[in-house]
């Protein structure tokens, strides 16, 4: 009976202290959420969204679409025409709307597509590649330019 009591406070104790480290946040998280809140001051508005069809990100599974992060700027003014154009070979690929954007050339790396509608450009991207939020100046500089073209 005392090995017995002593294996159910063992037990107990590890499963604590199992809980205790299930509830830190992991470093990439937390990467993360600096990255999303650097950009929030900056005035660029990143949320995580479905990756539509076009934009040719591979699927999480079969049946599921892959969640992206779409960074996107708004502009007040703007009355911008809608244009979708991928990125292929660090270049632009129109979809759909204005050719003049083709063969336009992306320096920033991870960006999977460009989205222009109304008042907003926003792009898709895979955080991933820049967690300490490197090219966070040069993609406002970037999407801003996109709208003045």
């Amino acid at each position: 009976m005392e090995n017995t009591g002593l294996w159910v406070t063992v037990i107990i104790v590890v499963f604590v202290i199992g809980s205790i480290f299930g509830l830190r946040v992991s470093p990439r998280e937390k990467a993360l959420g600096v990255l999303r809140e650097k950009a929030r001051k900056m005035g660029l508005h990143p949320r995580l969204v479905v990756a539509p069809d076009w934009t040719k990100v591979p699927k999480a599974t079969e049946d599921r679409a892959s969640m992206i992060a779409y960074y996107s700027v708004l502009i007040p003014s703007g009355n911008l025409t809608l244009m979708r154009a991928k990125v292929e070979d660090q270049k632009l690929t129109v979809v759909y709307g204005d050719e003049k954007f083709s063969d336009l050339p992306i320096a920033l790396q991870g960006i999977y597509a460009i989205d222009m509608q109304a008042n907003c450009v926003g792009m898709y991207w895979d955080e991933h590649c820049d967690l300490k939020a490197t090219q966070l100046d040069e993609m406002k500089a970037f999407l801003l330019s996109l709208a003045e073209h």
